[in-house]
């Protein structure tokens, strides 16, 4: 698979994670039914997807990327769904986590 594909299925994955923390959070500690069992399988599908990537990409490189994009749509679905609106102290977090991705991957090596 090339590295363009790779990063592709990397984005697929952090969607279904981004999918899987909303679900989470209306799922209110997994006491409602199809909320739980949307988090469930979009979890497992967004492992997978992951593992595919991982064929490609280092592991260290998949998951920070991975994290580091996930924090950052999980923070956006939290102001767009949840009205949950970040500090400036969380603004200066995430931007740091956004160049600690683009370094992992720009700069860093891969193998």
């Amino acid at each position: 698979m090339s590295n363009i594909i790779a990063y592709i299925v990397l984005i697929i994955a952090v969607i279904l994670g981004t999918a899987a923390n909303g679900f989470a959070k209306g799922a209110n500690g997994f006491t409602l039914l199809l909320p739980s069992l949307l988090t469930a399988i979009t979890i497992v599908a967004c492992m997978f997807t992951l593992s595919i990537v991982m064929k490609t990409i280092p592991v260290g490189i998949t998951y920070a990327s991975f994290a580091g994009l996930c924090i950052i749509a999980t923070t956006i679905v939290g102001v767009y769904k949840f009205n949950q609106m970040p500090d400036i102290y969380t603004i200066v977090g995430l931007t740091l986590i956004i160049s600690g991705v683009l370094i992992v991957n720009l700069i860093g090596k891969t193998n």
